[in-house]
């Protein structure tokens, strides 16, 4: 099943082709600043990713290892990527609905905000 997605004032879009049918949820420090709260993402290979639209698209590089994408218009936070990768994270929040998607994992729990419990949906990845 092919899935579309965009951020939140359409300068974004992007159809996906193939992805991961599960949902990983990432509660490090940076990914909660970047979000809000902690990502929740599902992955895909950037052969199976188009972009319809990205006028909106730019790309922060967060740290050594990674940058993540985001409109420039209305600053949806869209993706995660490891610097060289040839997959994306791709924000779950930004998909059209339904997915069919499942929680896989959480990881960097330890690193979790102190102003919720991560739930219990699916294995617990401290680091």
């Amino acid at each position: 099943m092919a899935l579309h997605g965009h951020c939140e004032c359409g300068a974004v879009a992007f159809e996906v082709a193939r992805a991961r049918d599960t949902i990983t949820f990432c509660h490090c420090s940076q990914c909660r600043r970047t979000s809000g709260h902690y990502w929740a993402s599902t992955r895909a290979d950037l052969a199976n990713v188009t972009f319809t639209r990205d006028d909106g698209l730019a790309w922060f590089q967060s740290s050594d290892t990674a940058r993540r994408g985001f409109c420039k218009k209305c600053g949806s936070s869209l993706f995660y990527q490891p610097i060289g990768a040839n997959h994306l994270g791709i924000a779950a929040g930004c998909l059209d609905l339904p997915t069919g998607m499942t929680p896989a994992k959480h990881i960097f729990t330890a690193d979790a905000g102190d102003y919720y419990t991560v739930p219990d949906d699916a294995p617990h990845i401290p680091d």
